[in-house]
């Protein structure tokens, strides 16, 4: 590998590590706002998905001129095409963010009882996935990455009994159906935000492997 090259690898990895900090952060603060009814906080989530989304388009140019500069191979390549695929789901999970935050807006608008308990450790869970995912491509770890795949399966489990209590809410408690409606649109955004950190899992044991593991048996 030549030196230019190492070295716009070692700026793509800190460009996408760097989305991955704004993506959590986003995701962490959707889910204290929800939390404590703030709205400013909401907005701040909403407000900030704008460099998201350009981050997103900046590390797909910088992938594609990597590959026009250097016409990477073998290893190389199959990086830059994890990149490419990471900076997708990274995206998706900051505009699941946003619309947790827009949600938070609207409940706080209504009078909601609290939201069940196990959202917010289905939260911490995912947002661990998608930390460790990230680590995963960096330090192109497959064993690390097979386990963020295997953390999936707690995820749904928080998924199935929450969105279970939210349905039992709805046929008991009609006049809260509305705040049950946004509180099931948040848990399955939360387990969404999960599925992307499992996409990019599979894609770093392509990048280490070679060898597609997306929609195979587990």
């Amino acid at each position: 590998m030549s030196i230019h090259l190492q070295r716009d690898l070692d700026n793509l990895q800190r460009l996408i590590l760097t989305l991955g900090g704004l993506v959590e952060a986003a995701i962490f603060k959707a889910i204290r706002a929800l939390r404590e009814r703030n709205v400013g906080l909401a907005q701040e989530v909403v407000e900030g998905d704008s460099q998201i989304d350009s981050d997103e388009n900046a590390i797909t140019e910088e992938c594609l001129k990597i590959l026009a500069l250097h016409q990477p191979v073998a290893g190389d390549l199959r990086r830059i095409a994890t990149a490419m695929m990471a900076v997708v789901d990274l995206e998706r999970m900051g505009d699941l963010a946003e619309e947790i935050a827009e949600r938070a807006v609207h409940m706080s608008r209504l009078q909601c009882g609290p939201f069940p308990d196990g959202i917010e450790t289905m939260t911490d869970l995912a947002l661990t996935m998608v930390r460790q995912s990230l680590n995963a491509f960096v330090n192109g770890d497959a064993d690390l990455a097979r386990r963020v795949i295997r953390m999936d399966d707690a995820v749904d489990d928080y998924n199935d009994k929450l969105i279970s209590e939210i349905t039992k809410t709805m046929r008991s408690a009609p006049e809260l159906i509305e705040c049950a409606l946004s509180q099931f649109s948040v848990v399955r955004h939360v387990e969404r935000i999960a599925d992307h950190a499992t996409n990019i899992a599979e894609d770093v044991c392509y990048q280490v492997e070679g060898q597609l593991i997306r929609h195979q048996p587990r």
